[in-house]
């Protein structure tokens, strides 16, 4: 136990000046490395200079009391536990301080050697924590990551760097098409970062008015505008301390990127109205399903704004690229939609299984998941039958990008074959240009210039 105990920190709060010293020292003397100060206002101004693993709060302080610093410790982008000191012992109290999120409590007089003793206990319980969340982590990577489910190569590769990139603060970037999983990734990345203790808060940025935008991120003063009776903190202030989900990023209008770009790189946020800045502390996480590259060279969003968000960069492929996946997730909602409804299906018949895998899935898991859960809903069968799906995947056919012919003439030209797999590979990446560019391994401009000669040929 010695060993733990003298890499942690402890901070003591305590408004007595010679019980506060007699703290430090005895707990020091006790191979605990300890930091006091005489009110919660000292301590928390000071809060950043220190690693602080646990918290000897006392309940009584002159302003802010020991209640009130426990939530204000629980915003730390490190949040130790805490431990509430009161001379009122009392089964209220200890419910008052559990509730206000303290590990434990307790009561004076102090005993130096009981005290000791409840500091290493929470300083095991914090490191029986972390373990668990490693190990969630190292079963989360082999087999998936947080909710998002599959055993496909390009979901596997996707959940490595997804694991790799959660311990770090830096921002991420989650690309894919509509319905491939985003909010399930960064809800996920939160989860198993430093800062899960920490709130969540997601936005759709298309979904906001622009003349909202502003306000709903950066919050508002008083008398801002017409209806703006109060202060209101923005998604950024809700954030400080966990993460910020941006979903749809490329929707921003370029007034909001400049802004946006500045609070990131200053860390500090001016709400509407307001002539006052605020520091936040938060991670960023962004998605988009557009190309962000070529809407940069388009004009169509900021550059500087994009390598500050695209520090990792996580593509999240297509349902259509993920080989028998798609039969993986059926199987589980199939599962899922069959016991909320009371039904008793046992899965998917071949012949369904067939058309799930030969479908395209423009709407990804989401459409996925909407057509098994009709499917449930419909079936008079202990099998998922075709007759059961939607007519748009029963009957979907197939293409390929060579037909073939049994008359020499009917097949096409070297350059046509070219020009049918170039399209069909825009239209798996739906249509972004430097994706395409890149698995097809020409650079963009080459792209360019061959879609323009299909154009003008009219193709």
């Amino acid at each position: 136990m010695a060993q733990p105990a003298a890499r942690a920190t402890v901070l003591i709060v305590e408004d007595d000046d010679d019980l506060r010293e007699i703290l430090v020292r005895g707990l020091g003397e006790r191979g605990l490395k300890s930091v006091g100060y005489g009110s919660a206002e000292l301590a928390l101004s000071a809060y950043g200079q220190h690693e602080i693993d646990v918290a000897l709060v006392d309940l009584k302080l002159p302003g802010m009391d020991g209640i009130a610093m426990c939530g204000r410790l629980s915003e730390q982008p490190r949040p130790p536990a805490v431990v509430l000191m009161t001379a009122f012992g009392s089964v209220a109290t200890a419910v008052k301080a559990v509730r206000a999120g303290a590990a434990d409590f307790l009561v004076k007089p102090l005993d130096l050697d009981v005290v000791a003793h409840r500091v290493h206990r929470v300083l095991d319980e914090q490191r029986v924590r972390a373990e668990a969340r490693r190990l969630r982590a190292a079963v989360d990577r082999a087999d998936g990551f947080g909710e998002l489910e599959g055993t496909s190569v390009a979901m596997r590769q996707a959940y490595d760097l997804l694991a790799r990139s959660a311990p770090s603060d830096a921002s991420v970037l989650l690309s894919g098409e509509s319905g491939t999983g985003k909010e399930l990734a960064a809800r996920a990345l939160h989860r198993q970062s430093r800062r899960s203790d920490g709130p969540f808060v997601a936005v759709n940025c298309s979904a906001i008015p622009e003349q909202l935008l502003e306000s709903e991120l950066f919050g508002h003063a008083k008398g801002a505008f017409t209806d703006a009776r109060t202060d209101r903190p923005g998604l950024f202030a809700r954030a400080h301390g966990g993460t910020l989900f941006l979903d749809e990023i490329a929707e921003l209008p370029m007034p909001m990127q400049a802004k946006l770009l500045r609070a990131l790189e200053e860390r500090r946020i001016r709400p509407v109205g307001s002539d006052a800045e605020q520091d936040v502390d938060l991670r960023l996480i962004t998605a988009t399903n557009r190309d962000l590259e070529e809407r940069c060279e388009t004009g169509e969003f900021r550059e500087d704004l994009f390598f500050r968000i695209n520090v990792i960069c996580v593509q999240l492929p297509p349902l259509r690229a993920r080989g028998t996946d798609v039969l993986q997730l059926a199987q589980i909602f199939v599962e899922q939609f069959a016991e909320s409804a009371h039904k008793n299906i046992v899965g998917l018949s071949a012949d369904a299984a067939q058309r799930l895998c030969d479908y395209r899935w423009p709407g990804n898991v989401r459409e996925l998941k909407n057509c098994i859960e009709r499917a449930v809903a419909l079936t008079e069968h202990e099998e998922i039958v075709p007759g059961d799906l939607p007519e748009r995947v029963r009957s979907f056919r197939a293409s390929h990008v060579v037909v073939a012919a049994d008359d020499p003439s009917e097949l096409p030209s070297l350059e046509e074959v070219e020009r049918r797999y170039i399209l069909r590979v825009l239209e798996t990446v739906n249509g972004s240009r430097s994706t395409a560019a890149r698995i097809l391994g020409v650079d963009r401009k080459t792209l360019y210039r061959r879609l323009e000669r299909y154009k003008n040929a009219g193709n």
